[in-house]
């Protein structure tokens, strides 16, 4: 508004004694020391405000954005999948892992420091320094079920470690896995509140899922869906692309703001399976596994003893210990004696394969600390390496060329997966190792990942380095410590507390302890008093050395929690919790078991939950969209993941497309799935196929003849007839060109996902992994030299899914 005459204040303005023009506010003044416009600040406004500016002085100190604590260290997370104590060598085990032994040898080694047993609830608990119930994070992301400790969303009373960095002065950066967003928004239109750019981090690369092909991954930058630069043809690996993009982040920061400190989490789908690696890896390999597991496991117990990884004396458990009556078939171990030659030669080739993908990915996590040497960085970066779950059994007792096989409940066959031996770890092949392999790569523990009971899925390495601030090397640390003092220790090392209060939000107190007085002082007793652990119905408690662990098998359907017999093993003096001493310590057993009860309380760990996963995948949860019978997808648009696309399994279905085509017309009409598993409706060479590929065995197609240009609706119709002996749909499917049935024939389809995580259904082209071997040399095969209006999918008739190969799937994402 212009001054009145004179220059004088406008009315709306008083003059205070002072000089400083205040707005006329309900007490007829400005708030003392708020200039209109400010806004919240964290201090006042100390300047001076007349009418000219010339006249006025000015105060930037409440507008600043915080720094970081003068000196504080830059962090990084590095952050493997399904890894347990014996695998890597810094450890005692076979694979050699140079960047992670370079770490250990100028810095520390734990040896007790322990995760939940599964990766969504661990990755939680490392954002937040909270226990995974107080994180909603019960199990996996897909495994909610509607109570305080498991609704799948980050509440507003745990705020993250990038949420408390960046508004410190940090830059932060989130490379690789995710797995901590629901299922519902793991599409191009849902909600971002639980992606990492809303949880603290200014930079996202990486993979939302629990797991993803290492050759072709599902990739997303920041909030957005992208292609893979370039493919294995041209040297592709997920692990090699992470370290670029982790390095390409770090040189810009350090380019422009070279004074800021940052904080990375760089997280490969190592060791998740599928195993990939390339082969000059896998052949460094070639025989070190040829003695089977269990001799593994008496090998590498000795090697841990000379490392002061365990104590002497620490005894081997059973291969299988769990009690007939409790036990999880599907969890068992063979004997390697029972195994005949090419068992034996399959087997062990499938750990060779484990071990190049675990040693190559250690290299490309080399690259990223050979980049903060020679730029001067690693002097103060505080590096943490670890797992965050024991060693995998979702391989079953005789492992898999093709997982999803597994996870649609269609069994293996010693044959074929010969044929695939030389294939193992390569674009041809999905494969991961029997359980035996989980449990020698858990030495000396009892089970593996989702047994939270024991030290088999929640004992894993960790190594911390910090070369400024860490005066000891290359020394081993026994206190016993968690996931949740991750973040306490971060916070420590930099200076920062976690905030009381967080956007308004009172914030629940850290669960963890800080590790730093553990830095200099190796004989330091152990700071954590008690850890509560709790996962798909099985429970354990930690205490000052002690641990009490219920018998009972994940994802058992057993119930009865009230009848289960409880162990007490002395962890001090049996370090593999091999002797159960309940009935010497009565008193020391009922007093943990009170104590887990406690904790539950206090983390909204109840009810305890050991539903089936059929159960468990059944449950009615919100939906951004709800199911209906008529899918529409139109072209140029990103793959739709699986999880929000249209389900054909276990139904009748139509797939229709409208197109203008001329000549020159070819490609992909409408794809989903991968060479593993799919189905795509395409034109090559001027004739309309269908291909459904029946996990990656048999490539069934239909076959029309030369196509007339024109404007015309093109498609497949499935009549499901009955369930195959494994459960898949077995019907017959007929090929459409307008209203004439072009081809015909019997036709099998799978039963549950395409895939566990990732290759969409995409319209217009086909994923990086073509579904049919028929294009395999045309990429994604693009549709051109027409037109491509949309395509519809019906699936209006009823239902017939086989809910337990949907869950099976949905329970090995973790």
């Amino acid at each position: 508004m212009p001054a009145p005459p004179g220059g004088a204040p406008h009315p709306e303005w008083v003059n205070a004694a002072a000089g400083t023009a205040t707005p006329v506010g309900s007490s007829g003044q400005r708030p003392k020391n708020r200039p209109r416009g400010a806004g919240t600040m964290s201090q006042p406004f100390s300047g001076v405000i007349k009418l000219d500016v010339r006249d006025s002085v000015p105060d930037w100190d409440p507008y600043k954005l915080k720094e970081a604590p003068a000196g504080a260290p830059n962090v990084l997370v590095i952050l493997y999948d399904d890894t347990g104590l014996a695998a890597w060598s810094p450890y005692g085990g076979r694979i050699e892992m140079p960047t992670m032994q370079r770490l250990a040898d100028n810095g520390l080694t734990y040896t007790q420091w322990h995760t939940a047993a599964l990766c969504s609830p661990t990755r939680s608990m490392l954002l937040t320094g909270r226990n995974h119930h107080q994180n909603r994070c019960a199990s996996i992301t897909e495994g909610t079920t509607g109570f305080p400790g498991s609704a799948g969303r980050l509440p507003a009373e745990c705020a993250t470690i990038g949420q408390v960095l960046q508004d410190n002065g940090y830059s932060t950066f989130w490379v690789g896995k995710n797995h901590n967003v629901p299922e519902e928004d793991v599409c191009s239109g849902g909600s971002r509140s639980e992606w990492p750019l809303a949880k603290g981090f200014d930079r996202f690369y990486g993979f939302i899922g629990g797991e993803t092909n290492q050759w072709y991954p599902d990739l997303v930058e920041d909030n957005r869906f992208i292609e893979q630069p370039y493919g294995p043809e041209d040297g592709y690996h997920l692990s090699k692309d992470l370290a670029d993009q982790a390095i390409r982040m770090l040189r810009d920061q350090n380019s422009s703001n070279p004074s800021k400190p940052w904080y990375l989490w760089w997280c490969p789908g190592a060791n998740h399976a599928p195993h990939h690696a390339p082969q000059d890896y896998i052949d460094k390999y070639r025989g070190r596994f040829d003695d089977g597991y269990e001799a593994y496991r008496e090998w590498v117990l000795a090697e841990m003893v000379t490392k002061g990884i365990v104590p002497e004396g620490t005894a081997l458990t059973p291969l299988n210990p769990m009690p007939e009556e409790v036990a999880n078939p599907g969890d068992q171990v063979r004997p390697w004696d029972t195994l005949n030659d090419d068992e034996k030669k399959l087997f062990a080739r499938m750990a060779e394969v484990f071990a190049a993908f675990s040693e190559y990915t250690d290299a490309q996590a080399g690259r990223i600390i050979d980049y903060l040497e020679k730029s001067g960085q690693l002097d103060n970066t505080l590096i943490i390496y670890a797992a965050d779950n024991g060693a995998s059994g979702e391989g079953s007792p005789n492992g898999s060329v093709n997982e999803n096989k597994f996870f649609n409940g269609y069994p293996d066959s010693l044959e074929a997966n010969m044929r695939h031996l030389n294939d193992l770890g390569s674009t041809h092949t999905y494969n991961h190792y029997p359980t035996g392999w989980a449990v020698a790569f858990s030495t000396p523990f009892q089970m593996f990942k989702r047994y939270s009971q024991f030290s088999g899925g929640t004992c894993d390495p960790l190594v911390i380095s910090w070369p400024k601030g860490i005066t000891a090397k290359g020394t081993v640390r026994t206190q016993y410590h968690h996931a949740t003092d991750i973040v306490p220790t971060i916070l420590d090392v930099v200076g920062l507390a976690m905030p009381n209060t967080y956007r308004g939000v009172e914030q629940l107190p850290l669960a963890g302890v800080s590790m730093r007085y553990s830095f200099e002082d190796a004989e330091a007793p152990t700071t954590k008093k008690r850890q509560y652990f709790a996962m798909l119905g099985t429970r354990g408690i930690w205490e000052d050395g002690w641990k009490a662990a219920a018998i009972h098998a994940p994802t058992s359907n057993k119930g009865n929690f009230d009848a289960d017999r409880w162990e007490l093993y002395h962890v001090d003096e049996d370090r593999s919790e091999s002797t159960d001493l309940a009935a010497d310590h009565p008193e020391k057993l009922a007093h943990l078991i009170q104590v887990w009860f406690d904790e539950a309380d206090k983390n909204d760990v109840l009810p305890l939950d050991d539903r089936t996963p059929v159960e468990l995948l059944a449950v009615d949860r919100p939906r951004s969209e709800p199911p209906r019978t008529r899918y529409v997808y139109y072209p140029d648009t990103s793959p739709v993941p699986e999880g929000v696309a249209v389900s054909i399994r276990g139904r009748d279905y139509k797939i229709l497309a409208d197109v203008v085509l001329t000549d020159d017309s070819e490609g992909v009409l409408f794809a989903h799935g991968s060479r593993f598993g799919g189905h795509s409706l395409f034109i090559k060479d001027h004739k309309l196929y269908y291909v459904y590929n029946f996990l990656g065995e048999d490539e069934q197609i239909l076959e029309s003849s030369e196509l007339s240009p024109g404007k015309l609706t093109l498609g497949v119709e499935f009549t499901r007839e009955k369930a195959g002996q494994n459960g898949e749909s077995v019907g017959s499917a007929t090929l459409y060109v307008g209203t004439d049935s072009v081809d015909s024939k019997a036709l099998r389809v799978q039963a549950g996902k395409f895939t566990l995580s990732g290759d969409g259904l995409c319209v217009g082209f086909d994923s990086a992994d073509p579904v049919s071997s028929l294009y395999h040399d045309r990429g994604s095969f693009p549709f051109v030299g027409g037109e491509l209006l949309g395509v519809g999918i019906d699936v209006s008739v009823d239902q017939y899914l086989d809910l337990e190969k949907e869950a099976a799937a949905a329970f090995a994402l973790d």
